[in-house]
């Protein structure tokens, strides 16, 4: 979910009047729903989502052979659905909102300030966090700034870098180990340099460069769910993630991640967000024109 897992982020024209007919939910049905997807992947839902629901919800009811959306959440919350369709189900009820170099002026406090005080420590394995990585965009622009970075700091390089790139989604996250774009993918965010170095035709797109692909390892994960076997990192992205979590599982998501940052690494939320006031893990870092946090 940066880069961006965010349900209802956007209604388009994808949605259409008919999609819903013979697909409405009960508010009976809707409230269990309510409750599986707080207690699943930590999303609240209104009151006023059903419709919304109910459009998301109609392909997964068709693939599935229900009835109707009734049936399916019955069985949903009954516990007996496929865990592949209870995937699609969770796949259904995020968007995927991201492109390359989101928030510009965060990645310019990375390449001037972060990656140089990094490259300090020669002995150190510098290790990246994408949380709601979505479909590759977010890390993939990290390892491209790290490339951009050493390429013009030969003598300050960083040589043992290690991204990790995790999302609740496991079909989004095969589409970003594909490492292919649309070319409407790459126009939303990339320059023409990047492009040309970066990446080359391929059947169907543009498939990324494999020195900077190899720095990124994908897996799944749900944020509500333990992390401590991931390790420890110098610098945590959770950008446009936690927007749509409630109050205390977003105050217990960054306490964990807090503990998952090696002391002095740092956390970039998005440029709206901010930490709940009473979370005594960070420092805010006021950069250039960004705010970010480190670990304390």
């Amino acid at each position: 979910m940066t880069a961006e897992k965010a349900p209802f982020a956007s209604f388009d024209s994808q949605f259409q009047d008919n999609a819903t007919v013979g697909f409405e939910i009960s508010m009976e049905s809707y409230t269990l729903f309510q409750r599986f997807l707080s207690s699943e992947c930590g999303i609240r839902l209104g009151d006023n989502k059903r419709y919304l629901v109910a459009n998301r919800l109609a392909g997964v009811c068709r693939n599935a052979g229900m009835r109707s959306l009734d049936q399916l959440i019955n069985k949903l919350t009954a516990g007996s659905l496929s865990q592949s369709v209870v995937t699609e189900i969770v796949d259904a009820m995020t968007t995927n909102e991201t492109f390359w170099f989101r928030d510009a002026a965060q990645f310019l406090e990375l390449n001037d300030v972060i990656l140089p005080e990094l490259a300090g420590n020669r002995n150190l394995t510098v290790r990246i966090w994408s949380a709601g990585c979505s479909s590759g965009q977010e890390p993939y622009s990290i390892s491209i700034a790290i490339d951009k970075y050493n390429r013009n700091h030969a003598s300050n390089a960083l040589t043992k870098v290690q991204i990790l790139a995790t999302d609740v989604s496991e079909s989004i996250l095969k589409r970003a180990i594909s490492t292919q774009f649309s070319e409407f993918e790459l126009c939303r965010g990339l320059d023409i340099e990047s492009r040309s170095r970066y990446f080359s035709a391929c059947h169907g797109g543009w498939g990324l460069d494999s020195k900077i692909s190899s720095r990124v390892h994908f897996r799944a994960l749900n944020l509500r769910k333990p992390y401590a076997t991931l390790g420890h990192f110098e610098l945590i992205f959770c950008r446009n993630v936690l927007i749509y979590f409630p109050d205390d599982l977003k105050r217990d998501i960054l306490t964990r991640m807090a503990r998952s940052l090696n002391p002095g690494g740092y956390l970039f939320l998005s440029s709206t967000e901010t930490l709940p006031s009473d979370l005594g893990f960070f420092e805010l870092v006021k950069g250039r024109p960004v705010r970010y946090f480190r670990r304390a």
